[in-house]
């Protein structure tokens, strides 16, 4: 065979894997080409020995391909982060546009103004409510009293408590008087919460009314002393001590009497094993050999031996 495998006759021979990577990188390179245009690219050149440089990372780079690699590696990016950074540090304060700035108003305060707190309670609809009357008889002109609710945890006056919220009355030049209500929600419909500022009297209206508080769930009456819940087991029976023993029949043993005379009989001598028995001492008047004495018959009163 004169020809390599895979070929046909009349044509080249099969393509190796050097020539099929040169294809490959060179099909990259014009699709890369096609949105990115390396003319507008600052840190792209080209020098005199037909190579390309990176003017940013100062790489030398043989043909288009390559460098439009390389500005998709990490290196590159990064340098281009850096150089953005000091380039933002260098430029100068541009101007800012001008704002128009709100001074604080400092104006003399003339001490608090007159209230008045009425505690009312809608008995169809079991609601709570508070009616502010607060005067302001020196107030600016041109000024309209304000409120505000304000959260336990954002005043520095009293300690934190959960339960309660503050009502703000302000106004020029009086100062801002606060009243503290319980933290209950606050029913905001038109017809329940209102304020009215009345600039002939000059005095200011709010009415507020709290939800009222959802039912508690119905609790089955308690069981009668004596009788357990439904589904509840009885407790076990308490614990008895074991009852103490029988005392003995009959009359208990009896000690015997000491001895008269307070003197004990000595104790009898130990057995001597295979040995003769020793002797009882015999009494003080015994003489060996002797009948023993009989002790004298006693007869009835008056009678003679």
């Amino acid at each position: 065979m004169d020809r390599e495998w895979g070929s046909k006759p009349g044509s080249g021979g099969a393509a190796s894997a050097q020539n099929e990577a040169i294809d490959r990188r060179e099909r990259l390179r014009r699709l890369a080409l096609e949105t990115i245009d390396l003319a507008k690219d600052p840190y792209f050149m080209r020098n005199h020995l037909g190579s390309y440089e990176c003017k940013l990372c100062l790489t030398l780079h043989n043909n288009e391909g390559n460098y439009l690699a390389h500005t998709q590696g990490k290196r590159h990016q990064t340098n281009l982060a850096k150089r953005a950074a000091r380039e933002a540090k260098d430029a100068p304060a541009q101007p800012q546009p001008n704002k128009r700035k709100l001074a604080p108003r400092k104006s003399v305060k003339i001490g608090r103004p007159g209230y008045k707190v009425t505690k009312q309670y809608d008995p169809e609809t079991k609601q709570h409510s508070f009616l502010f009357e607060i005067g302001y008889p020196e107030i600016e002109d041109n000024c309209k009293p304000r409120h505000r609710f304000m959260s336990s945890y954002e005043q520095k006056v009293q300690s934190w408590d959960k339960r309660y919220q503050y009502l703000l009355f302000a106004a020029e030049p009086y100062e801002i008087i606060a009243f503290k209500i319980p933290s209950t929600e606050i029913d905001k419909s038109a017809s329940k919460f209102f304020s009215y500022w009345d600039p002939d009297k000059k005095e200011y209206l709010l009415q507020l009314y709290f939800k009222p508080r959802p039912p508690e769930a119905h609790k089955p009456p308690p069981a009668p002393p004596g009788t357990l819940p439904l589904g509840q087991a009885p407790p076990p029976p308490p614990q008895v001590p074991p009852p103490p023993p029988p005392a003995p029949m009959g009359m208990p043993p009896r000690i015997p009497p000491p001895p008269i005379g307070g003197v004990q009989p000595p104790p009898p001598p130990p057995p001597v094993a295979n040995g003769p028995r020793p002797m009882i001492p015999p009494p003080p008047n015994f003489t060996p050999g002797a009948p023993p004495s009989r002790p004298p018959m006693q007869g009835f009163p008056g009678q003679q031996q």
